[in-house]
């Protein structure tokens, strides 16, 4: 570019080759990312809820924070121990070598799976994909099956340390791709202990969102990684009629609900987005809040934005929640109903379901048919003078029992004045 007085003259063919190189040669997203760095709008509602307590899994978070070089070497410990399961020294040398192999393999395909540019070289990538997805299907195995732990094992001894990964291993940035934890675990099964990894996974998982281990696990396919593996776990378990919309109608609070004559109850569904609205009943499977909740929905929603083929379900259910959710009184009726468990700041209930998923586009809602079938009974004036009259007059027994005996006495007032007319 050249300056000749007030006129400015421009190296077109320069400027071309300028942006067709930072086109091709720098990092762009891969078409076939699945994760990824938080975005800012996402990031900033709460930032702990993103980033490791303690565990660094994967290449994102590798060198970011110095106190989570702590825990290396109990990932170190792991897999040793997985190591010495396979009998002799040098089988176990044998073996490492072939899971070095195996991983390489897939090394390529593994770094697409990154939004994010891998500053690492081939080698140093496969090392810790090695060392990081050993420890986790390790830790899978060990919660599972309590004789694989050893007396000092420091995840079992330790009581915090169940609770970091817990928390580490939902995060979004913080995940090692789906395919090298499946190589990793076939190429060290043993005979005697059957589960697949999907089944340990969902084990380990069981009670993030509900106090009840699941029952049933379906066949899940084509999981990308730990977060994608809970959100199909969900959404597979899920009976909810569609609704392929991208506006809804917004329903009234818990509390209005209640007035308008609807009734909650407590689903029992495994997957805490199968609610359900029949007749006047509106059912909620059971949300179990605990340190883990925040993360794993902010990270679970996170994914929903991120990655262009996942259906919004996650925050379709954090949207339907906070439709129900305005005031104390209404995490009171949640409670009372045994719907949210373990809150006992019923304000900050308010706020946590409140902003949950601001910021976040919904291209579809999934429960706008039910929230067009909650506000059509709603209208109804039968439910809603019904519930009046419940609340008014049969709320106790006391009151039932004193209102019945007005009713009769003037009943037989009525009785005895026609028959003294009669007479």
């Amino acid at each position: 570019m050249s300056v000749s007085g007030d006129s400015v003259i421009i190296n077109i063919e320069g400027l071309a080759y300028s942006i067709e190189e930072t086109m091709f040669h720098d990092s762009l997203v891969p078409p076939k990312s699945f994760i990824f760095k938080i975005p800012n709008i996402l990031y900033r509602q709460n930032e702990k809820a993103f980033i490791p307590d303690a565990f660094s899994f994967g290449p994102l978070h590798h060198d970011g924070n110095p106190n989570l070089k702590a825990v290396e070497k109990i990932k170190l410990q792991y897999l040793q121990c997985l190591i010495s399961r396979l009998h002799t020294l040098e089988t176990g040398k044998k073996r490492v070598i072939d899971l070095v192999k195996s991983i390489e393999e897939v090394e390529k395909v593994a770094r697409q799976y990154y939004a994010e540019s891998i500053k690492y070289t081939p080698e140093e990538f496969v090392k810790i994909l090695l060392i990081d997805g050993c420890f986790i299907i390790e830790l899978f195995r060990k919660y599972a099956y309590e004789e694989l732990r050893e007396k000092e094992d420091p995840i079992f001894t330790m009581s915090c340390m169940l609770q970091f990964l817990a928390h580490d291993l939902i995060l979004l940035e913080n995940q090692v791709p789906w395919i090298v934890l499946e190589r990793l675990f076939n190429m060290t099964k043993q005979e005697t202990h059957t589960e697949s990894l999907l089944q340990l996974a969902i084990q380990f998982f069981g009670t993030t969102f509900s106090a009840t281990p699941p029952t049933e696990i379906l066949p899940l396919k084509d999981i990308k990684h730990i977060v994608d593996l809970l959100r199909k776990w969900l959404v597979s378990s899920t009976k909810v009629e569609e609704s392929n919309s991208e506006y809804w109608e917004v329903m009234p609070s818990a509390t209005g609900l209640v007035e308008a004559g609807i009734k909650f109850v407590k689903g029992t569904s495994e997957s805490i987005l199968d609610i359900k609205f029949n007749d006047g009943v509106l059912k909620i499977p059971p949300l179990l809040i605990q340190e883990t909740t925040e993360t794993a929905f902010r990270n679970l929603i996170a994914f929903e934005q991120c990655y262009t083929d996942c259906e919004a379900w996650l925050t379709s259910y954090a949207i339907l929640i906070d439709n129900l959710i305005n005031t104390t009184k209404d995490v009171d009726i949640l409670c009372e109903s045994e719907i949210i468990h373990s809150w006992s700041n019923r304000k900050e209930a308010v706020q946590f379901f409140n902003k949950l998923y601001h910021n976040t586009y919904v291209k579809t809602f999934y429960y706008g048919k039910l929230c067009h079938n909650v506000n059509g009974y709603c209208n109804r004036r039968w439910p809603r003078w019904r519930a009046v009259l419940v609340r008014n007059y049969f709320n106790t027994p006391w009151v039932f029992l004193s209102t019945l005996a007005a009713i009769t006495l003037l009943i037989l007032s009525f009785l005895q004045t026609l028959y003294t007319m009669k007479g």
